[in-house]
């Protein structure tokens, strides 16, 4: 309160010694009410070098004609509220408009705004002195507004902003008086993004000016942007110092084509005359709404060179009658002569200025001033309870009040629903996206509505692409094809290499595109996927032709083997019967077709039962089929090679029937095996999903270190019999099964070896139907070459089948032995 109460001295000191008389021009108009506006008619190009306090002379400066129709804008809104009976009926607006060219060096016009006969009284005086100001319309630049809106904060005097589009603004804590119509920075931001997601550009540079309003525009858009595919390549702040022949030698050693240019119009218009200058080519410059309207740089000289032009506007709007309105004020005198002594920036010195000229100029911002204005009016118009043609002049007006109805506003204006959100933004407008055409004009050829939903829409084919026609591209590296994955270069996530997926993996761009991801194991990829497809599961039916040739020779095989029976115990008594082996043929016989039931399980869909069942017959049975036969080979070489030598080790074996014992310890020590090999790890279905990509071979899991004791008993066996089969090979031929066992043995061996092979080359599902095969071969093999020749005899040469003949073949070979 006490500095509050200083400033206040001190301007009531001061404020008389700037000003002498004000006078009536284009800047002042007296009325009931006062609304304060404050323009950047001029412009102040480069640092303002001072050596003293003082206000800077803003008629000296750079004329914008742009900010002078501004101005007019607000005045004939004034005008036209005062000619309306329909709002404030028999109140007059006045107003106080001022130069505002510099950002810190206007302070005189914001201080005579908010004082009273040249004083600034405290808050608690408000009530006996109080300016007759009751709102401000300004500024221009979000830097100007930044500067002076604390001083209009503090009393909560209303400032409604044309053109403060930062975002800062939008925190009431910080500015809980301040409102705007237009829209702010994130909704510019909004529309470029769409722009550049539209076309897929994603190498983009954005160049913005050195202030509070490009700042705020930079930092909305790297937000924008950030988690997309559009990368920021290049930036950089734009000043009365910028070299330019530097930045469009970097934007080119960038690679970039597509240029956003975030600044008021005189850093835009610097920028271009620039790059035309430079013969900075093939470009496509997005324009932010501050210069996208530009009436003179579309036709500058050489503009086509630089590229194509869009740019983000606010929608060409007409406001009625304001046309007759400039030419009749140009009309009119002017008490603007700079001999007449006028507050400091009220004063145009624009003599060469037509109505032409400002009708002419850019119009953008003039619907967010028209509609300011009127927002106050209509705000002031509820404060004075006005209605049936009168309002309450009686009642004593303070800025907060105003302030109150502004936050509440809700008129049509030119088909506009004007109102402001909680946080002062306006929520009403749209914008259009602009193209600077060959005839030097700004066409829309698309619009961003914001209301009453987000809309979006750009017909390019109005667009005159600088590249023959053809839309531009821009990107960094070249989208990778289907399939591939990107690999990042550097640290910007536009720059990568591509990488195929390798097989068994996928990409999908939607979710990730720098990884490959991998497939379940049920399914498949080819390298450079983009989806994986399931596996085809593979297992050998029972309908398979292969399948039903097995399964029917495996039924012929028990067929035969029930035959081979019955012949033998019709023969039970004969000699090649009893040579055959007498009742252990019929053991043999019997675990052959035991046997022969595991072909079936080899077939259809595997499952633990079939597993198991797949292995232990042919393991188990054959056991006692490879012991019974290396028993038969053991008692011919015993007979006619051993006895004679070791009689004892004959007699021993026949009284203890040693053939009987050696085949049951062989069974019972099998079935321990594969009983202890079985419970450690029992066979079990497994899907192969190694040997092939795109196939699931169902199989069974036989785990071989579980069933060596097995297998290794079988070669033992095998190995035995091959031995004793051996040394019988020149015994009498009727009782040679040895030879006939020996070739059985070896078609066994060749068998498996085969087999061995072909599992090692070979891991498709026809290896089911080669074990299969194997183990009815090895069966065959036995039963052809040992039984079927016993049984040839019997039924074709019965005279071979006596006793005389066996005992003189006997006799021969004892002869032979002899000599």
């Amino acid at each position: 309160m006490k500095a509050k109460q200083a400033v206040a001295h001190l301007m009531g000191c001061l404020l008389p010694l700037l000003i002498d008389v004000i006078t009536a021009s284009e800047f002042e108009l007296d009325g009931d009410y006062l609304i304060g506006g404050l323009f950047d008619i001029h412009h102040v190009s480069g640092a303002y070098r001072h050596y003293k306090p003082e206000t800077i002379a803003c008629s000296s400066e750079r004329l914008i004609l742009s900010s002078y129709r501004r101005f007019q804008v607000m005045r004939f809104s004034i005008d036209e509220i005062n000619n309306s009976t329909d709002l404030l009926p028999n109140v007059t607006l006045g107003y106080k408009i001022f130069d505002h060219c510099s950002d810190i060096q206007n302070f005189p016009g914001i201080f005579n705004l908010i004082s009273e006969n040249n004083v600034i009284y405290p808050w608690d005086e408000l009530s006996s002195n109080i300016s007759k100001v009751i709102a401000v319309v300004g500024t221009y630049t979000s830097t100007e507004t930044l500067s002076v809106a604390p001083l209009f904060m503090m009393d909560l005097i209303p400032m409604v902003s044309y053109g403060a589009a930062s975002s800062v603004f939008s925190r009431k804590q910080n500015f809980p008086s301040f409102l705007r119509t237009v829209h702010p920075n994130k909704d510019v931001i909004e529309v470029v993004y769409n722009i550049l997601q539209n076309f897929n550009w994603r190498w983009v540079a954005f160049l913005y000016s050195d202030g509070d309003y490009g700042k705020d525009g930079l930092d909305l858009f790297l937000k924008k942007i950030k988690d997309t595919e559009i990368c920021l390549a290049y930036t950089k702040s734009l000043d009365d110092n910028t070299d330019y022949p530097l930045l469009f030698r970097q934007l080119e050693a960038q690679r970039v084509n597509i240029i956003i240019v975030f600044a008021p119009e005189w850093t835009a218009e610097a920028l271009i005359k620039g790059a035309i200058k430079q013969n900075l080519t093939n470009k496509v410059w997005i324009a932010g709404d501050a210069w996208s309207l530009h009436q003179e740089l579309p036709k500058e000289n050489g503009i086509r060179n630089i590229g194509t032009v869009l740019g983000v506007a606010e929608p060409k709007m007409a406001i009625p009658c304001f046309n007759d309105f400039i030419y009749s004020s140009a009309a009119r005198p002017q008490h603007d002569d700079k001999d007449e002594q006028t507050f400091c920036n009220q004063i145009c010195e624009c003599p060469n200025v037509t109505a032409a000229d400002v009708i002419n100029a850019d119009p953008s911002f003039n619907f967010p001033v028209y509609s300011a204005v009127y927002a106050v009016a209509h705000a002031l118009h509820n404060v004075l309870q006005c209605g049936s043609g009168r309002c309450n002049k009686d009642m004593s007006v303070q800025p907060y009040m105003v302030l109150t109805a502004l936050r509440k506003s809700n008129f049509v204006l030119l088909n506009e629903s004007v109102q402001f959100d909680e946080n002062g933004d306006p929520m009403f407008g749209s914008y259009s996206i602009v193209f600077w055409n060959p005839s030097g004009e700004a066409e829309e050829v698309g619009f961003h509505k914001f209301h009453p939903f987000l809309q979006f829409f750009v017909n390019s084919t109005k667009i005159q692409w600088h590249s023959d026609g053809k839309e531009p591209v821009s990107f960094c590296s070249k989208e990778c094809s289907d399939g591939y994955s990107k690999e990042q270069e550097g640290i910007h996530k536009c720059c990568f290499n591509c990488k195929i997926c390798p097989d068994g993996t996928y990409i999908n761009t939607t979710e990730d595109p720098y990884n490959c991801i991998s497939c379940k194991e049920t399914e498949w990829s080819d390298p450079g996927s983009t989806l994986c497809s399931l596996r085809l599961v593979e297992f050998i039916p029972f309908t398979d032709s292969g399948a039903i040739v097995i399964m029917v020779g495996a039924s012929t095989f028990v067929g035969l083997t029930v035959a081979m029976s019955a012949l033998f115990a019709f023969n039970y008594n004969t000699p090649v019967v009893k040579s055959a082996g007498g009742p252990m043929c019929f053991l043999i016989l019997g675990c052959l077709t035991l046997c022969s039931l595991s072909v079936f399980f080899y077939f259809d869909e595997p499952t633990i039962a079939s597993c198991v069942l797949r292995f232990l017959p042919f393991l188990l049975f054959f056991t006692v089929c490879l012991a019974c036969f290396v028993v038969r080979s053991f008692q011919i070489i015993c007979i006619f090679k051993i006895a004679a030598k070791f009689p004892k080790l004959l007699s021993w074996w026949m009284k203890y029937h040693g053939q009987w014992l050696v085949i049951s310890v062989a069974f019972v020590t099998q079935a321990v095996l594969l009983i202890i090999g079985y419970s450690v790890a029992p066979p079990k279905p497994y899907s192969d999903m190694f040997s092939y990509t795109e196939l699931i071979i169902l199989g069974c899991d036989l785990n071989l270190k579980a069933i060596s004791g097995s297998v290794s008993l079988l070669a033992s066996l095998c190995s035995l019999c091959f031995i004793f089969s051996y040394m019988g090979k020149d015994l009498p031929k009727n009782y040679n099964e040895a030879k006939a066992i020996t070739f059985c043995l070896l078609l066994l061996i060749l068998t498996w070896i085969v087999l061995t092979t072909t599992t090692m080359l070979y891991h498709g599902k026809h290896i089911h139907t080669f074990t299969a095969l194997a183990v009815l071969s090895s069966l065959y093999s036995f039963l052809l070459w040992y039984f079927f020749p016993k049984c040839h005899i019997i039924i074709f040469q019965p005279q071979k089948n006596t006793q005389q003949h066996f005992q003189g073949l006997i006799q021969n070979y004892t002869k032979t032995v002899s000599q």
